[in-house]
């Protein structure tokens, strides 16, 4: 990732709408050179689409005068990307929005929606016709209010934020004017099209499309060099767990399980591949849980590794564990299945819709550390069917995904790209 001070767009467009859907992704999560791991699963899917239409991207950053000095006490508080870098030939924005902490974090759709506006509007202009935004809230709510600002088409896609925020009954009004104003609602999950459609959403205006894996990146690889990689015994019975260190993933839920599951597993691990993201960082807390439990030589906390790099993780351990309280789609899951693991995972979300088959792994109650043991002690005394596994996987390759996406996008530039010319019409219903 690397500043660029190239023009706006990625391929400047010519001006016509007819040109066909030219794509404006609009998330305040996106990967930076102050952030390499913030939102990569939105930069995986989107530029994917990105190899078929011309697209750039606008991240809006949350600012207040003063913030460098917070950020002095606390060094990981919003930290601040150039105002634009170019990541794989397309151009990344960081536009910023005045957002000061606590209660006027309650304006931040608002604000975010004003700071974005001359830069979109100047998008627009060189010809880009479609705005696609990931999260309700703020982002979806932004975006939305300067799709009708602009006249531009709108899409949000939910990702399972929307959850947490239906409970609260502010936010709850603002992911449903959102989605009374997005054009199309994509979700990464059907769990997560019920919960819009509860909020107020036609059933018309909603898509299911989850995210799908790389299977060249995600490939089992030797389990004897993936263990010798991270210093564990070929005899081992490895868990493994991928994602942010924060409360809502569940780490401490697993080791909460560990002593039990070692009584029957002499020799069991647990590998933890994160680090912090926007939502805090348990690894302090994580760290004291492991130390008090006597947990220190069985569990080993590997932080956050790029996407190239979880292939040797997850094919150093026999299941996949995540005692997660919410999610959308855990692509994760998928990850995991693509180097031959099961997953165990929570009745939360998308969860039971990606482990869908008994084949794939096992569904339990949020909440019940005994039930979460029990799977646990299940998955790891029991011979999987890797090829299964690997075939459920194949079947969710990235392909897929993507061209459902680009008929979405086609669509919508459809609904509301002009007419051509009366000479151009003449002249096709001639070919």
């Amino acid at each position: 990732m690397s500043r660029d001070s190239a023009p706006m767009g990625s391929r400047p467009p010519p001006d016509s709408a007819e040109a066909g859907p030219r794509l404006i992704v609009f998330s305040s999560l996106f990967p930076n050179a102050a952030q390499p791991h913030a939102g990569l699963f939105i930069r995986e899917r989107m530029f994917r689409v990105g190899r078929h239409l011309p697209m750039t991207v606008v991240s809006p950053r949350p600012w207040f005068p003063g913030q460098a000095l917070l950020r002095r006490l606390r060094p990981g508080y919003r930290p601040l990307p150039a105002r634009q870098e170019r990541q794989d030939g397309i151009a990344v924005h960081f536009p910023r929005f005045p957002a000061l902490p606590g209660l006027f974090r309650q304006f931040d759709g608002i604000m975010m929606a004003l700071a974005c506006l001359p830069l979109l509007w100047r998008l627009k202009r060189q010809g880009y016709n479609l705005i696609d935004a990931h999260f309700a809230y703020p982002d979806g709510y932004a975006a939305t209010l300067l799709g009708r600002w602009l006249n531009l088409p709108t899409s949000i896609t939910l990702r399972g934020t929307e959850v947490p925020h239906s409970r609260n009954p502010a936010l709850r009004a603002r992911v449903a004017a959102a989605l009374a104003r997005a054009s199309r609602v994509f979700s990464v999950s059907d769990s997560l099209r019920q919960l819009a459609m509860q909020l107020g959403m036609s059933a018309d205006k909603g898509r299911v499309i989850g995210n799908g894996i790389d299977l060249a990146r995600f490939q089992p690889v030797s389990r004897a060099e993936a263990r010798r990689r991270f210093g564990l015994p070929d005899n081992a019975k490895v868990l493994v767990s991928v994602g942010a260190l924060v409360e809502r993933k569940g780490f401490h839920r697993v080791i909460e399980c560990l002593p039990e599951l070692l009584r029957e597993q002499p020799n069991l691990h647990y590998l933890i591949v994160g680090g912090a993201n926007p939502e805090g960082d348990m690894l302090p807390e994580l760290r004291s849980q492991v130390a008090a439990a006597g947990l220190a030589d069985r569990v080993h906390f590997l932080g956050a590794l790029p996407p190239d790099e979880l292939k040797w993780p997850l094919s150093a351990a026999n299941v996949f564990v995540l005692a997660t309280r919410n999610e959308g789609w855990a692509n994760v899951f998928l990850e995991a299945m693509a180097c031959g693991l099961p997953v165990v995972a929570t009745d939360v979300g998308g969860n039971r819709e990606v482990v869908c088959r008994p084949e794939l792994g096992m569904i339990v109650p949020f909440g019940d550390p005994a039930a979460l043991t029990a799977a646990l002690r299940d998955a790891l005394s029991r011979a999987w069917p890797t090829q299964a596994l690997l075939a459920y996987a194949a079947e969710n390759a990235w392909d897929v995904r993507v061209n459902i996406l680009l008929a979405e996008f086609a669509a919508l530039h459809a609904d509301i790209a002009p007419p051509p010319p009366e000479g151009e019409r003449r002249k096709a219903a001639s070919c």
